[in-house]
């Protein structure tokens, strides 16, 4: 996708290197001990395994790669805990249609088996998807990630193959590799809160409907008693699907087997959580949309409250609508991200509530670019972890995101110079606090660390915090 013409990045750079953390694996192990890390999410490129995207090849230099720092954590008893996917397919794959084609089941299948041969006798705890509601919407659905279609009501369709993927892959492993090596599987989602605008039923169905369609039609196949999509996001594509004249609802309908090959296919919630929006329903807003939409299936309109405080990233969300008229638009919020903590809480006794308070590991969490930021949103969000675990909530781990910076996004607790072919990591003030809580396994609010850049070693290490620079703000 960095590769079309015109580039979609926007400084028409490529991931071609990126980080590199194919030649830095060392280093970033040695960072993993010097900040005392337990464990380590880290994602494995299908293609670098599989270049075809199918088993009939397999890359051993891929392989060999993942192995060696899989060995490394081990030896520095870091727990590897590994996603199986998170957003690459393969581009052959893709020109069969991707997540579009069914048979794609069956090939990610195909791919977790040669994963689990690999490296299950030493890797115990497994992701199979991260985030399907970004492969499914924003890939799909929009232009906002690979690859990128744009088509409508296309997400409805793609939705029951990611669940399926994932499905077949739990049972693959619950089958023949549990009991042999002793592990566990989940899933990656994304989830935001929504808080309703008013006390209005209106407002606080809208808060509901948007949940659902954020990530209950995800989360409530797998994790709720009675298994398939949401009764809100059945009966919203359902009526907007007659509205706009199809036979049929556009959710695809799943069959009593899929709902039960589904259901319970998760051994734990991993929950992938950055901020929370207001969430109203706006009635002059009815009957705008002439085609299948996102928001208009969802039925609901976003806001920030202007007194929640902002974190330093902008979030790309894109919609195309018809007003009226025959004529797109297409149309881009750029929302800053609210740090929200209450959000964060009560999110955590939602998913509680609603699922019978599965097993939680929060595998991403994050907000801010600019360094203060993110030692103020860690605190505040690991204090409403605290509270969560305190009222009942099953949290069995959290992880930042990220270790260090990655290809688009600076959220790293390591700044990586990407203007060095060595791709230089030197810590920020954040990987010292987050250093300190994890030592003292405490949430002191009040810990400042001094001459931060002498306490760890770090190579070359000449500059800490460029994100308080005019040009890094800018």
């Amino acid at each position: 996708m960095a590769h079309t013409e015109p580039s979609p990045i926007e400084d028409a750079s490529t991931g071609d290197v990126a980080a590199d953390s194919y030649h830095n694996w060392r280093r970033d192990v040695e960072i993993m001990k010097e900040l005392g890390l337990d464990f380590y999410r880290f994602s494995i490129a299908w293609t670098r395994i599989l270049p075809t995207g199918f088993p009939d090849k397999i890359n051993h230099l891929g392989v060999n790669y993942y192995s060696n720092l899989i060995d490394e954590m081990l030896k520095n008893n870091i727990r590897p805990v590994i996603t199986m996917y998170h957003w690459d397919l393969p581009f052959r794959l893709q020109k069969l249609g991707g997540w579009m084609n069914p048979h794609i089941v069956t090939w990610f299948v195909d791919y977790a088996k040669v994963l689990f041969d690999k490296y299950g006798d030493r890797v115990k705890q497994w992701i199979t998807i991260n985030e399907p509601k970004q492969i499914c919407y924003e890939g799909y659905g929009s232009d906002a990630k690979a690859p990128m279609l744009n088509l409508l009501g296309s997400r409805v369709s793609v939705c029951q193959d990611v669940l399926l993927a994932h499905a077949k892959a739990y049972h693959l492993f619950d089958e023949q590799y549990r009991k042999k090596h002793n592990g566990s599987i989940g899933i990656s989602i994304s989830c935001t809160w929504y808080e309703p605008s008013s006390d209005t039923m209106d407002d606080k169905q809208a808060a509901i409907d948007a949940r659902q369609f954020d990530w209950g039609q995800y989360a409530h196949p797998i994790f709720s008693v009675s298994g398939d999509f949401p009764p809100e996001v059945k009966r919203n594509v359902a009526f907007k699907s007659a509205e706009q004249g199809f036979v049929r609802s556009r959710l695809p309908e799943l069959t009593g087997k899929e709902v039960g090959l589904i259901r319970g296919s998760s051994d734990f919630f991993g929950l992938n959580t950055y901020t929370t929006k207001l969430a109203y329903r706006d009635p002059s807003l009815e009957g705008m949309y002439a085609v299948p939409s996102y928001m208009d299936d969802m039925g609901a309109v976003f806001v920030k409250d202007p007194t929640w405080p902002q974190a330093s990233r902008l979030v790309l969300v894109n919609d195309l609508i018809c007003i009226k008229t025959s004529i797109f638009f297409s149309f881009a919020y750029h929302f800053l991200l609210q740090s929200v903590p209450e959000g964060f809480l009560k999110l955590l006794l939602d998913i509680k509530k609603q699922y019978d308070n599965p097993p939680v590991i929060v595998t991403e969490n994050a907000g801010g670019l600019l360094d203060d930021d993110r030692i103020l949103y860690y605190r505040n969000y690991l204090g409403m972890l605290i509270e969560a675990t305190d009222r009942g909530c099953n949290i069995q781990g959290y992880s930042a995101w990220s270790l260090i910076d990655n290809f688009d996004e600076k959220f790293g607790l390591y700044e990586v110079d990407f203007s060095s072919s060595e791709r230089t990591r030197t810590p920020r003030k954040s990987a010292f606090v987050y250093k300190e809580i994890i030592r003292s396994r405490t949430l002191d609010l009040d810990y400042e660390p001094e001459k931060y850049v002498n306490e760890m070693s770090v190579k070359d290490s000449q500059e800490v915090n460029k994100y308080d620079s005019d040009e890094d703000k800018s």
